[in-house]
This record gives C-alpha cells, structure tokens and sequence, in this order.
C-alpha cells in the first residue's frame, strides 16, 4: 500500500521542481491511497506549498547542503515532516516516526538517520529557526518577493491582509439553482440536514457554509439543486444579468461554472468557448448535472475567425486567462509556479482577447470583463487602456468609487475570492 508522505514528497517534487500543476498531480496520488488517508495528503501537500519559504530556510540551517539530483525528493520529504512538527495536530513522535518510515516505498533506507537527525534538531531549535525566518519578509509571509514587492505597491494599505489571508483555508459557497428553488428554501434543507451555513442578502444566489463539507452531503446536489461556487465568481452571472432569448457568449468557459449559472438565469442561447479540450468536458459534465444545454466550442478568445459562426452577440462574459492571484490560499502552487513575467505576457494576452472579442458584440450589447487576479496590470490597468483606444465602449460602473480612472470593482480574498469585474457597453 502507498505511504501517504512518501506521495505527499513526490507531488511537491512534481510541482515545485517540475512546474506540474497541484490540480493535475493530486488526483493522480490520490487514487493510490485508500480514502481515509487522501485529506492528510491534501493538507500536507496545500500546507507544504503555502510555507515553502520558511521550510526551505528551515532546511537551510539544519542541512550541510540542499539535497539534489536523485536525492532532491529527500528534501521535499523533510519540509513534509517539519510542517507537521510545526502546523499540525500529529504528535511529534508520530510525525517524526512515520516521515522516517517513508523513505522505505522511496527505497532510501540509508537516509533514515539523515532525516530524523533533521527533524529532531528541528524540535530542538524550533524558537531560534522561526525567529530567524521571521526576520526575512518572504518567510514571514511565505509569498515570492516579487508578489510582495507588487502588492506594496498597488495595495499598500492593504497588502499584508491579502497576503495573510492566501494562507488561511478557502470557504465554501454553494450556488442555488433558482430554476429548482430559491435561496431561502434551499437554506430550509441544509437546516434539515443539520449543515451549518448563514446567507448574505448581497449574493443572492450564495449560501456561505460554516465549514466544507463533502457533495455527497448536500441535499438533492446530484439532482441539480446547487453547484459549489465562490461569492465572488457567482458575481458574473447577476452582472451580466442575461435575458431569455439573449444570444450569449461565455468566453474562456472551463469548468462551466458561470455558463451553468447565466443559463439558471435566462432561457439564453450560450455559446461556452475554451481553449482546452480538456477542460472543455468539465463543462458538458457540469450541464448534465444541471439538465441545461450550452454549444460547447473548442478554440482561443483571441482568434474569432477559427470558430465564429458570424452572429453577433447580446451579451459576452469574458473570463480572461489571468495569474489565479486573487485565488491563492485555493491554488497554493500558484505561488511557485507563477513568475513575476508573466503578468506582462498575460496582460498582453488580455488586451488581444479584447481587441478580438469585442467586434462579436452587438451594437448596445453589454461585456463583462472578469479576472480572479488582484494585480491592477490585469485589472483596472487593461480596462483603462481598452477605454482609451474604443471608440464605441462605454464604461458601466458597479459602484460608487468605479470611474473612468479606475474602473471595474476589485474585491480582495477574505469572505469571498479576489476577483476583478468591469461592465462595458458597445455604443
């Protein structure tokens, strides 16, 4: 059978060395693992991820020398056994033990006394350790300085709180299907089913649960009677504001979670467009549950001609490609696997996306521009620019700070995701 932080080491070697996505990669260990045992794989592989920089000053100070090559694994395997020291309930014997065990199925024997000798000098130096890597402000906040350096600038009243909370664990909202009931009566069968959660009466859709609990455990979800869905993504849906008969394009669509909800909005005609094929299935999948129908189209936002069929559009949503920034504490790899210079390209990608999406709108048709990014390059910074050189687009606002300066709404990650929206009207 698997040990569980033997894979928990060779997924964070995947993803931090290789640039493999944690999406990808721990399903893949998962299903090597009996049930009971995939939650400590997740916790340990999120936890690693989002204290990489302290683990690895850590091993710093306690290694002669950074393991390497063949022997590269090992390291992962020791930030495995330091956080546990360090973040979790596993009692340090326990924690120490079974890290050591695990080089067995790594068929490392002989760095056994390597390993324990590091986690125990761990245990004993722990103060000294964390109060040196507290002094280093990318250990304090387990973030890549180039992330913190931009954040100090776009935010800098605000830039520690957004860094504290990509750390903590994400809540779980669920999106009611109003096509099978509303908000209020579905909030009536989670109190049945003893499912702690509370409403807020500005996502009309949204229910915040109290804590994550599986799908199985929600009422009639198979069925279609709600979807899981941040607060913030479920914005989309009511910005848009689809109307029956509206001919809809749902631009970078993969998993489908918007599609499914403009089309729980309006009986609309939606054309769901992504570029990954893949991803693509996700969608379909997610339709069927729903019993609702999109055309699902295979191809790149920002090359129209390869898969327009020349009707113009009502309404587009346009869920860009982005950095994922503002979904971090999520996606904690996206911390590693993100460079500072791809913010350039992928605002380079945005602003092509929108050149080309936007002669598919009607006249006096309404875009929604949408990033889970919280880096102004992506957000205000290409609306502004967009605005300057369109004649016919006319900037909507959402509140009463949204002005041509700045436009759009930038929510930040704390009860919901961070996410950016900006409204335009083609004149």
């Amino acid at each position: 059978m698997a040990n569980v932080r033997a894979l928990a080491a060779q997924t964070l070697f995947q993803v931090v060395d290789k640039g493999n996505s944690l999406t990808a990669q721990l399903p893949y260990a998962s299903q090597q693992l009996p049930p009971k045992d995939r939650a400590l794989l997740q916790q340990m592989c999120y936890g690693v991820l989002r204290y990489l920089p302290s683990l690895e000053h850590y091993c710093q100070n306690l290694l002669d020398q950074p393991l390497r090559g063949k022997r590269r694994v090992f390291q992962f395997l020791l930030y495995v056994g330091i956080y546990q020291l360090q973040h979790m309930r596993v009692p340090a014997h326990a924690a120490v033990a079974e890290t050591v065990n695990a080089l067995n199925p790594l068929r490392a024997p002989g760095m056994k006394s390597l390993v324990n000798a590091v986690l125990r000098n761990f245990q004993r130096q722990q103060t000294e350790l964390e109060a040196s890597a507290n002094a280093i402000l990318v250990c304090q906040y387990n973030h890549p300085s180039w992330f913190i350096k931009k954040l100090q600038a776009a935010y800098p009243q605000d830039w520690q709180t957004i860094l504290e909370s990509n750390q903590q664990q994400a809540p779980m909202w669920l999106r009611v299907n109003q096509q099978q009931g509303s908000t209020a009566a579905y909030s009536a069968k989670l109190d049945k089913a003893s499912i702690a959660h509370s409403l807020n009466s500005e996502i009309e859709d949204g229910i915040l649960l109290t804590r994550p609990v599986d799908v199985k455990e929600l009422p009639d979800f198979e069925q279609g009677a709600s979807s899981v869905q941040d607060a913030a993504a479920q914005m989309a849906g009511r910005l848009l504001a689809p109307q029956d008969g509206d001919n809809i394009l749902d631009a970078c669509a993969a998993p489908g979670g918007k599609t499914c909800h403009i089309l729980e909005l309006a009986d609309a005609k939606v054309t769901a467009l992504d570029a990954d094929a893949k991803r693509l299935e996700r969608v379909t999948d997610n339709l069927n549950r729903l019993s609702l129908h999109a055309d699902c189209v295979h191809g790149l936002a920002d090359q129209p001609d390869d898969w327009w069929q020349g009707e113009q559009f009502d309404r587009i949503l346009l869920d860009v490609p982005c950095s994922a920034t503002g979904v971090i504490r999520r996606h904690p790899d996206i911390k590693w696997l993100r460079r500072a210079a791809d913010i350039d390209e992928l605002a380079t990608l945005q602003a092509k996306i929108l050149d080309n999406i936007w002669p598919l709108l009607k006249t006096g048709g309404t875009l929604v521009y949408a990033t889970c990014s919280v880096l102004p390059d992506e957000n205000h910074e290409q609306i502004k620019a967009f605005l300057a050189r369109t004649d016919n687009a006319q900037h909507i606002p959402l509140h009463e700070k949204d002005n041509a300066e700045q436009p759009g709404l930038q929510l930040l990650p704390g009860t919901t995701d961070g996410f950016y929206y900006a409204k335009l009207q083609k004149q």
